[in-house]
């Protein structure tokens, strides 16, 4: 093939070239019949460049972005997500509006921005998946399986809101979306559209309550998509202001929405060259995901403030929470607009590929912790495609719960627990391992090594005081003051809450596990074997030999 095949066709290509001294569409004026040769060679071209230069091998053996560009899309893919659209206009409303962006602000610049751009650093200096590099630390070792767990549970349900987006984008495919009139079958005596409201007069259409009329968005997401008529609860699933509780909202959108504490930015990280400026991409996917933000919440507030004084109601009556928001009030604004089907379908899917994004970052921290994880302990035989393959399967299995008629029930109760408090705890144990017993005169001195420079005084507080203060803050009062757990007006019965409980705890109580493992594992005396667990695993040998512990100083506590 290569005699007779290869060779002869790259000598004609080349004598082509250069005799007509034109590009691969443009030459084929020598035989314009087969001008679609150059057209198909050009794309692809075109197609293999979406893939051949994201990741090349090293001569670690460990694959790399091909750009710094691929790194940075792919982190500003999945920390602008679904919780930008739906999430923060909610929170900003509920909690005071613009009053809001202060505890927002205070959260984003002093906890998550530090962490994220820590995470940034641990991946890309130590080349490790967010379980393995805690070499650095054994002790701590669980905050990387703690992560892994949060991301692989929020995986359980992130998907469903694709899948919802993707049935929206379908049903817009049509000349008159299907939420406009309440002539549909799914649709009840309490449904009330424009014409049935100007008919009658009535200005009392309120989007949820139990003696209230529904929009017909309202009734499509919940009768039509959601089939919740068929299910009374968790019970019957069917089958497949400034109160501290502004900080706690506060605390929990920024870090789910930015990703500190996921492990998803330290796995995609750790797939960097060494010398890649981080500290310029931890800035660039900051100001863009607030930007995204503040913008998706001046579209809702507009449109929110319309449908409140076209209906004559408080605007409390037509803002709602997580699902209901992208799902009911963006579906029934867009049906206003001229040409309606076409806006829906690219609102939709706008949807599916913020989803996309985040979704394929978070089953990237499973299969990147776990598999290194396995590799680490002499699993070179497990190959990435298969177990990819395993991830994904057993993360639709799970899903498939939520798609059934009281689905939204369980989605709610994930979306609760999964990636709450045990986020924070990540967050709150990773800055602590980093700062207080790696020590941030060495943290500072790999970053100085990869970068060329120092972090500032301003990272360097916040990392050992003020965000792990802050998280800890947030975290007590979200445990000392629960509120029960509702949807819409349906209350939680107390089993679903140990349920949510228990999955919450099943992440968190990783680290602890791990920590006490690492502890009566390690051989030597109970001072070595402390030793060891608080310092990188490059200094074992050197401990055991009777060398002096650093860890065991002042100076490296105290150094800021």
């Amino acid at each position: 093939m290569l005699v007779f095949g290869a060779v002869p066709l790259f000598y004609m290509e080349l004598i082509l070239g250069q005799y007509n001294r034109q590009g691969p569409i443009t030459l084929w004026k020598i035989c314009p019949l087969f001008k679609g040769v150059g057209f198909c060679a050009v794309m692809v071209a075109f197609y293999v460049s979406f893939y051949y230069n994201v990741i090349i091998e090293t001569t670690d053996g460990r694959e790399t972005w091909g750009t710094g560009a691929d790194f940075l899309l792919s982190i500003i893919g999945f920390a602008v997500d679904l919780a930008n659209v739906w999430r923060f206009p909610y929170l900003c409303y509920r909690n005071g509006g613009g009053a809001f962006l202060i505890p927002y602000t205070l959260m984003l610049v002093f906890g998550a921005v530090p962490l994220f751009y820590m995470e940034l650093i641990l991946g890309q200096y130590n080349r490790q998946g967010p379980i393995t590099l805690w070499k650095i630390c054994p002790l701590f070792k669980g905050v990387g399986f703690c992560a892994v767990m949060v991301a692989f549970y929020v995986s359980f349900y992130y998907n469903v809101i694709i899948g919802w987006a993707f049935y929206f984008l379908i049903s817009s495919a049509r000349s008159e979306l299907p939420w406009v009139h309440c002539d549909n079958s799914w649709n009840t005596e309490q449904c009330w559209d424009a014409a049935r409201l100007n008919a009658t007069n009535r200005t009392d259409v309120k989007y949820q309550g139990p003696l209230s009329h529904f929009t017909p968005a309202s009734e499509f997401f919940h009768r039509a998509v959601l089939e919740m008529q068929h299910s009374e609860g968790l019970n019957d699933l069917g089958f497949p202001k400034w109160q501290l509780a502004v900080w706690v909202d506060a605390a929990v959108q920024i870090f789910y929405s930015v990703g500190a504490g996921f492990g998803v930015h330290l796995s995609y990280a750790s797939y960097n060259t060494f010398h890649n400026n981080c500290y310029r991409d931890c800035l660039v996917t900051t100001l863009v995901n607030c930007f995204t933000s503040f913008f998706s919440g001046f579209v809702i507030f507009t449109y929110l403030g319309f449908m409140s004084y076209k209906q004559g109601v408080p605007i409390s009556s037509v803002a709602t929470e997580g699902p209901g928001l992208v799902f009911q009030v963006y579906p029934e604004a867009v049906a206003t607009l001229p040409g309606a089907s076409l806006w829906a379908m690219l609102f939709f899917f706008m949807l599916i590929m913020l989803g996309l994004d985040s979704g394929m970052g978070g089953l990237e921290c499973v299969i990147t912790g776990l598999l290194d994880q396995a590799r680490s302990s002499g699993a070179h035989w497990l190959r990435r495609e298969h177990f990819t393959l395993l991830v994904v399967c057993v993360s639709f299995c799970v899903a498939c719960i939520n798609v059934t008629p009281g689905g939204i029930y369980m989605f709610h109760l994930l979306d609760t627990y999964a990636a709450g408090i045990s986020l924070l705890c990540s967050a709150l144990f990773e800055a602590l391992a980093v700062s207080w017993f790696y020590g941030l005169k060495r943290f500072s001195d790999d970053v100085e090594e990869m970068l060329g420079f120092r972090p500032g005084i301003y990272w360097r507080i916040c990392w050992k005081f003020v965000s792990p203060i802050f998280i800890i803050g947030v975290v007590v009062f979200g445990l000392l003051y629960q509120q029960p757990l509702q949807y819409q007006h349906y209350t939680y019965p107390p089993w679903a809450v140990v349920l949510g409980w228990g999955l919450a705890c099943s992440s968190i109580l990783m680290i602890p596990i791990v920590a006490i493992y690492k502890i009566v594992s390690t051989p030597g005396t109970f001072k070595q074997r402390i030793a060891c667990c608080i310092s990188p695993e490059s200094e074992h040998e050197a401990i055991r030999g009777g060398a002096p512990v650093s860890r065991f100083t002042w100076k490296h506590w105290l150094y800021v």
